[in-house]
């Protein structure tokens, strides 16, 4: 059982992460911040990090 919670905390995690990071990218794009639009990227990258991480030890189980 504790897996499968390890498992569903970094899915909510990526979750977070993306869409968070969602957020920032369409900030960056409306105010033409460079840094903020890259800052999204690389937290929406993150998130689906966390994601795979998650399948991963979902798949384990």
């Amino acid at each position: 059982m504790g897996e499968n919670k390890d498992s569903l905390r970094h899915k909510a995690k990526g979750a977070k992460d993306k869409a968070v990071g969602e957020m920032k990218d369409s900030y960056g794009d409306a105010a033409d911040d460079k840094k903020k639009k890259a800052e999204g990227k690389t937290q929406k990258a993150k998130g689906h990090g966390h994601d795979a991480v998650g399948e991963a030890k979902e798949d384990r189980d």
